[in-house]
């Protein structure tokens, strides 16, 4: 049996890191130092594209009992409203934006993994390692003073901006931490706030940000930029509000107060040898847009499924250096898109403001335009394209390019009727013939990492092509039905 996996942090992003690899039978431990779970509400959003990898680990039902459908998000100057993005429209089985509370989203991932015979092992803290080919030696630490030294087959660093396992890799955080001071409440607000939407509102004071969470309860974001960097009173949350969103409104029975500056920063690489970094202990951003969270449990899924299947001997080890460029990829962009949106936000010449909000007010009338907006904040756009494991081997035809996301779709797989994403869940890759039967059974298409499936055209799959679909339901890449053998061995450099 080989050593376990090794996973520091037990937030959102460690829990469903182990989380997915416990999907996939793989061994696990979760270490935390902290001797309990956070009571703060934290990040408040997971996004379409999270929800849809959550589904993939035939998990998301708790998460969406557990939380709120936020259905759009509001741009506004002052009362006068400059773009209104609905997200209805976004291509996916969970077209909205589910307002659900960190503490009750590690509380769910928690519960997902006890049931899969993982605790989270607490005031267990990891104080070094040692890594070579063959694994990791850690040294952990307990609150009484008590060690163990640990044989592990990889360490999984989700430990914060603060990582420890970053540190000791030498591994720079480079960026910068920006001027502007910010508060943070969450309050009960009575008042006409919708329950249902995120706003933003822009004034020459500064920018205030409201998120619902459930009920009357809402979190208010605020750039208090030339005052003191201090935890807010309620009586100064109140004049921020009636200062931003007008009269009307009453903030009251505060749940949290606090404040915080904005850093920017990333490492260059998120792998060094045995050892991978995955979440804030890889990269911070601004909260602007709120993917701070989803990108980092998307780094633990990107990461899951190459792990398990090199721990499965169904790859080598070399498909684990695929890791890092694709996710530091995806970090530069979140990183660079939400570091726009701040500093437009902040716009304090006049002239500037103006043009800005003549900007997003033409933007708001043009439905493309907005279409983009909304997948962008949905993070139905991101993409490996350029990747090496995807290879354009032929032209699409006007369907899914390699490295896109491939949506869901009803689909005739070995055992009959089923959809893409619940074929996915075997964590094998699935080999999608479309306007084509399913080849018979004993077939040399399936392979203990690949499974064939038939589907019916419909928006990026075309008829007459082949998909070779990732277990992170990511194009690999297609060809022509006739030729997919040639897709098939793809797979030989990998193995």
């Amino acid at each position: 049996m080989s050593q376990p996996v090794l996973v520091v942090g037990a937030g959102p992003v460690g829990l469903t890191l182990a989380l997915a690899l416990r999907q996939q039978d793989i061994a696990v431990r979760v270490v935390e130092r902290e001797p309990k779970p956070s009571e703060r509400s934290k990040a408040l959003v997971i996004w379409p594209r999270t929800l849809e990898l959550l589904d993939l680990q035939g998990c998301v039902e708790p998460f969406l009992k557990a939380g709120i459908q936020g259905h759009g998000a509001r741009i506004q100057a002052g009362q006068r409203l400059l773009a209104a993005l609905s997200f209805s429209k976004v291509q996916s089985a969970f077209p909205y934006a589910l307002m659900i509370p960190q503490n009750r989203t590690e509380a769910v991932l928690t519960q997902l993994l006890a049931e899969r015979g993982v605790s989270v092992e607490r005031q267990l803290e990891l104080s070094g390692f040692a890594a070579s080919d063959g694994g990791v030696t850690a040294e952990l630490s307990r609150a009484d003073g008590s060690t163990e030294t640990m044989e592990c087959s990889y360490l999984l660093g989700c430990d914060g901006a603060h990582s420890l396992v970053r540190h000791q890799l030498g591994l720079a955080y480079s960026g910068e931490t920006l001027e502007s001071n910010w508060v943070l409440a969450d309050v009960k607000l009575d008042g006409p706030a919708a329950s249902d939407q995120v706003a933003v509102v822009w004034n020459p004071e500064g920018i205030l940000a409201l998120f619902p969470i459930v009920g009357d309860r809402f979190r208010i974001i605020g750039d208090v930029s030339g005052t003191e960097a201090a935890d807010p009173s309620l009586e100064q949350v109140q004049s921020l509000v009636e200062q931003r969103l007008g009269s009307g409104f009453r903030a009251h029975d505060p749940i949290w107060l606090s404040h915080f500056r904005i850093n920017e920063r990333k490492v260059d690489r998120y792998s060094v040898g045995r050892v991978f970094l995955a979440g804030d202990a890889a990269h911070i951003h601004s909260p602007a847009g709120g993917q701070g969270m989803n990108t980092g449990m998307q780094d633990a899924f990107n990461l899951a499924w190459k792990l398990a299947l090199v721990l499965q001997g169904k790859a080598g080890p070399q498909l684990l250096e695929t890791y890092s460029p694709e996710r530091s990829g995806i970090g530069d962009r979140v990183l660079r898109n939400a570091g726009v949106l701040t500093r437009v936000a902040l716009l304090r010449q006049p002239l500037l403001r103006r043009l800005r909000n003549l900007a997003f007010t033409n933007l708001g009338r043009s439905r493309r335009v907005q279409g983009r907006l909304v997948a962008q904040l949905c993070e139905t756009d991101l993409h490996y394209r350029g990747s090496a494991l995807a290879p354009v081997l032929a032209r699409s035809g006007g369907g899914l390019r390699p490295g896109e996301r491939t949506p869901d779709l009803p689909c005739q797989g070995p055992s009959g009727q089923t959809r893409l994403h619940a074929l996915l869940r075997s964590g094998r890759f699935v080999l999608l013939s479309v306007g084509a039967p399913l080849p018979p059974a004993g077939s040399a298409l399936a392979s203990d990492w690949l499974v064939p499936a038939s589907a019916e055209p419909q928006e990026g799959y075309v008829a007459g092509q082949t998909y070779l679909i990732r277990p992170d339901a990511y194009l690999c890449s297609s060809s022509p039905s006739a030729d997919q053998e040639r897709l098939v061995a793809l797979w030989d450099q990998w193995r």
